[in-house]
């Protein structure tokens, strides 16, 4: 299984001088399976670059995972070029909502005046499907969606294939209303999902002098962040969704401060960045 990671900006799209390290797109992150499978997970504005990618051999079938419908993980939907492919298997997964069918809800923004083209004219016709409780199976691996901590119907992904398993929870507040290094595991948000990955992209928003100012908005502080990963035992935690305010030197200094304070198991925190990637075996 190999992921790599084609946005990881948090909110809002940031491109300009100060960020081109670690790459100014929104959430989006490509994952291959061992028998050559697509799924995507979340479809920001890093999924423009991603999809031509992908057309001089465009796959039949892809797998578009979405943790929840804020607009910085849906806002490259409509220029995702295999969207606009009728020969393609289009597969979109995403929360439930007891008010509002996934199609639906995203043909708010697939449709006029905030797009040109309505979502019902689309060449793909896309398949939607709530995701279900139980795991579910994409090529040899299993998949499994949990709620957690954050505004509005959202949830962590958890891909499991060949023993290895990699998450992917970029906004999640799990410390809100709870002390987590004191509260039992099983009780903290999104510890079912991440519990003993070999990789973790995670939620690290905010700074420790950021966050008070920012409770209840659905991110993590640099502590938050670290202490998640450490309760939940992962190899490696890759820090996800950085602020748009923050320059490449701030999101340095953020990454020394999570060392310091590093006490789990690997080799430490780093920074998510465009272009990255991780292959598990």
């Amino acid at each position: 299984m190999r992921a790599r990671i084609w946005g990881c900006r948090g909110s809002l799209a940031a491109p300009g001088p100060e960020t081109v390290r670690y790459g100014g797109n929104t959430s989006c992150v490509e994952v291959r399976l061992d028998g050559g499978e697509l799924i995507i997970l979340d479809a920001g504005t890093g999924i423009r670059p991603l999809g031509n990618s992908l057309l001089p051999e465009l796959p039949r079938t892809i797998h578009l995972f979405l943790t929840h419908l804020h607009l910085d993980h849906l806002e490259g939907l409509g220029f995702f070029g295999p969207l606009w492919r009728p020969d393609i298997d289009l597969h979109i997964w995403g929360p439930p909502s007891p008010l509002r069918s996934l199609e639906r809800r995203i043909a708010r923004y697939l449709s006029p005046p905030l797009f040109p083209v309505h979502l019902s004219d689309i060449p793909s016709q896309p398949t939607f499907h709530d995701v279900p409780d139980d795991d579910w199976k994409v090529g040899g691996a299993h998949i499994s969606a949990r709620p957690v901590s954050h505004r509005g119907p959202t949830v962590g992904y958890r891909i499991q294939e060949n023993g290895q398993a990699i998450a992917y929870i970029p906004d999640h507040e799990p410390a809100l209303g709870v002390d987590l290094h004191t509260v039992e595991p099983e009780w903290i948000s999104g510890h079912t999902v991440a519990h003993g990955v070999d990789a973790l992209l995670h939620d690290a928003q905010y700074t420790e002098q950021e966050y008070p100012q920012r409770i209840g908005w659905g991110h993590s502080s640099t502590t938050h962040v670290v202490t998640f990963a450490e309760v939940c035992e992962v190899r490696q935690l890759v820090m996800f969704h950085h602020d748009p305010m923050h320059s490449d030197d701030q999101l340095e200094a953020i990454l020394d401060h999570a060392r310091q304070m590093w006490n789990g198991r690997g080799e430490g925190p780093v920074l998510a960045y465009e272009g990255m990637e991780l292959e598990l075996t």
